[in-house]
């Protein structure tokens, strides 16, 4: 049901914790699965992303979402971080079982929060950054048409 790397990512996690004084700090929700990540950024003068952490409350599924998320974002730039989309969380997971592609969503918007956090705490605008929602469930149904 699970590739090996969904299942190495959720049995090893990469980048469990928190940050202290991060750069930027993101949480997002889905009120009808009950998950909760909340995703930190270390970012440097350059807009580059020293380091990344996670902390999640949820199935094996949104653990390993999120420590492929941080993965994928550790070294990039602010504008490379924003195009990490779930999709590429998923192929990076060599996929996820239908049922728990919103485990990607929150990750892609978890990195997302986190930007548009960082961007709001240095008063600055990140190109094709909007908004995040807080609850994912809504952006999931637009998403699961998708597929």
């Amino acid at each position: 049901m699970y590739s090996e790397k969904v299942m190495d990512h959720f049995n090893n996690p990469r980048n469990v914790g928190e940050i202290e004084n991060a750069s930027g700090v993101g949480t997002v929700g889905n009120a009808k699965c009950g998950d909760i990540m909340r995703m930190y950024l270390d970012i440097d003068d350059n807009g580059i992303i020293q380091d990344c952490k996670f902390k999640t409350f949820g199935c094996g599924a949104a653990v390993a979402t999120s420590s492929m998320a941080t993965e994928l974002v550790k070294g990039k730039t602010v504008q490379e971080a924003l195009l990490v989309t779930n999709k590429a969380v998923m192929e990076a997971l060599d996929g996820l079982p239908p049922v728990k592609v919103h485990c990607s969503l929150l990750a892609e918007e978890a990195i997302h929060a986190a930007l548009w956090d960082y961007a709001e705490k240095h008063n600055i605008k990140i190109e094709g950054l909007e908004k995040p929602v807080n609850d994912i469930s809504e952006k999931e149904e637009d998403e699961a048409e998708d597929y």
